[in-house]
């Protein structure tokens, strides 16, 4: 792709990355200041922005990108794109002078979640933290692999048939709100299809709401969607089949994606829903 990463980038995918570090070290040379949330063995770290950011008239919108790795991957999409592009956008709001609601985590353990229980996922924890101060009311936004591609894909409503009436009903009201954001984002550009689980899994188990973002390239999207209208949900997307592998690198990122991300965050930003 023709390049629109920082140096920093590089360092961050480099094998041996202290990827914390990295994040911590780009906010803090940019005025940003962040503190670690260690919960059960992962390091979360929490973006911290000024008190005056915040109003009680409106939700909060937790903003949530892991920052972990599969080992021998360079995760440049899965999930260092996301990363830099969520950085950026918490630059963009610690010089922001009003009211934008946002909380922004970046956490650890996310791929230990993917073939174990839930629970061992590292975001399980930070949701159980919040389930016990009674953060329950956030919408909670998950932004996983948004590095290729520019058509914007959302997790579907189907597992709202799992809910009880009450948890259905919240998830269904998040849910119409990111596709009204996606729609004011991204017209004709957006789908809701399934999609694997991310930090929304743990979430969702401790009775958060919790939607995933994604980003794909159109033919594959379309791909998938007719796919699953013949009922063959198991045809994922080139790009999903590169995660966890040496073809997850900076080569095959996409410009688009980070024009369109920058846009969708933004305008997320500044999105105001009645407390």
């Amino acid at each position: 792709m023709n390049s629109v990463l920082p140096r920093e980038f590089d360092d961050f995918i480099a094998q041996n990355a202290d990827r914390l570090a990295v994040i911590r070290s780009y906010l803090q040379a940019r005025g940003v200041t962040t503190n670690i949330i260690s919960l059960e063995g992962k390091n979360h770290i929490f973006v911290r922005f000024p008190q005056s950011s915040y109003s009680p008239m409106f939700k909060l919108k937790t903003v949530i990108c892991h920052y972990d790795r599969v080992e021998g991957s360079p995760g440049a999409n899965d999930n260092s794109a996301a990363c830099f592009q969520i950085m950026d956008l918490a630059c963009r709001l610690n010089a922001f002078r009003g009211v934008h609601n946002v909380r922004i985590f970046f956490t650890d353990g996310e791929e230990l979640g993917g073939h174990a229980s839930v629970k061992e996922q590292g975001s399980y924890a930070l949701a159980t933290l919040y389930r016990r101060l009674g953060i329950t009311k956030d919408d909670v936004y998950v932004f996983d692999s948004c590095g290729r591609g520019d058509i914007a894909v959302m997790s579907d409503r189907q597992i709202t048939q799992k809910m009880n009436g009450n948890f259905a009903r919240l998830y269904s009201d998040l849910c119409d709100r990111t596709e009204n954001l996606l729609r004011s984002v991204c017209p004709n550009q957006w789908f809701s299809l399934p999609m694997p689980y991310s930090d929304n899994a743990s979430f969702l188990a401790c009775g958060i709401p919790a939607v995933v973002i994604t980003l794909l390239p159109r033919s594959e999207v379309e791909m998938y969607a007719r796919s699953l209208m013949t009922g063959k949900d198991d045809n994922f997307p080139p790009t999903w089949k590169m995660f966890h592998s040496k073809y997850d690198c900076k080569a095959n990122l996409t410009k688009e994606s980070f024009a369109v991300m920058s846009r969708l965050l933004d305008t997320l930003a500044l999105s105001r829903t009645m407390a």
